[in-house]
Order: C-alpha cells, then structure tokens, then sequence
C-alpha cells in the first residue's frame, strides 16, 4: 500500500486559472489560484497527485521493461525484417549527451538517453523504433528513413524532440 503524501497548497492572487504542482522532498507542493473553492481545491490536489505519480512511473522504467517494449514495437511495424531485428540488449544510459538513442549493429545494441524516459509513450516508441530501423539499415539512407515512416507518428515525434532540443538548448539529434 503505498502512503498519500503530505501535501502543501499554495493559493496566489495573481494565478488566474493555472495549476501546477511539483515534489519538495517528501512533500508535494501544489499551486492553485486563490479563488479556487475548497472542492476545487480537492479536486486539483487529486488530479496534480495522479500526475505526478504518472510522471514517476515513467521515469523508473526498467531495461528489462525497454526491452520489452522493443520486442513489441519491432514484431509491429517490422515483422518483415523479424530476423534482423532482434537486438542483443537494449537499455537505458546516462552518458548520452548528443543523441536520444545509439545502435551498433555490428553487436546488435541499443542505447538509449536516459533523458527519454520522462517523454510521452509514442516518443519513446519513435526513439526505440529509429534504433531498431538501424539494425536492417545502419545508414540514414532513404530506406532507413522508409522503414522509421511505418511508424505514424513519426513526424510528430521528430518535431517533439527538435522541441525539447531548442527549448532546453541541446544540441540533441536523432540522425
């Protein structure tokens, strides 16, 4: 059973219709606007917990979870290739400052930053899916770049990323 946390709401006049919340140690503090009713209140502190606990689930995904959902993704969109892309591991680093994710073909491993682990579901996908392209297509020739479009929300991830990259001033690629 897992305990509620002790949770601090901040009430601001100058906060009109936000509300944000973030940990502080154990406690979680949660911002609101002034006039919110108490049942708003309640309402919000709820809503801003299950956000956050979303949020922390995303962030303890395993390598053994990551493999997995390689596994999964590959026999989706590549099932034509299923022999060639089988990697050897995949896992999560820390030590990935200019890519989101790293493939060696020649030992069949995939890499990815630890900074993904935060994004969105179908991000993580396009990451783990241009990894897994690599190991049929090693080189970011056109079909490489064929067999990333299977995936539908490529585009929209490439655009994800180049977002997260400028906003945070990385210089990130996925190429």
């Amino acid at each position: 059973m897992t305990r509620k946390p002790v949770v601090e709401v901040r009430r601001s006049q100058r906060r009109r219709r936000t509300v944000s919340a973030y940990r502080d140690g154990e406690r979680v503090v949660v911002l609101i606007p002034d006039q919110f009713s108490r049942a708003e209140e309640r309402e919000w502190v709820d809503r801003m917990l299950e956000r956050l606990s979303a949020r922390d689930q995303r962030a303890r995904r395993s390598d053994a979870e990551l493999e997995a959902r390689a596994a999964r993704l590959a026999a989706a969109y590549f099932s034509d290739h299923a022999t060639r892309v089988r990697p050897r591991s995949v896992r999560w680093v820390t030590n990935q400052n200019g890519r989101w994710g790293s493939c060696t073909p020649a030992d069949r491993t995939i890499r990815l930053s630890h900074r993904v682990q935060d994004m969105p579901d179908w991000v993580l996908d396009y990451v783990l899916l241009h990894e897994l392209a690599h190991l049929v297509v090693p080189s970011h020739n056109s079909d490489f770049w064929a067999l990333v479009a299977r995936y539908p929300r490529s585009e929209r991830a490439r655009g994800f990323l180049e977002g997260v990259s400028a906003a945070a001033g990385l210089c990130m690629s996925d190429d």
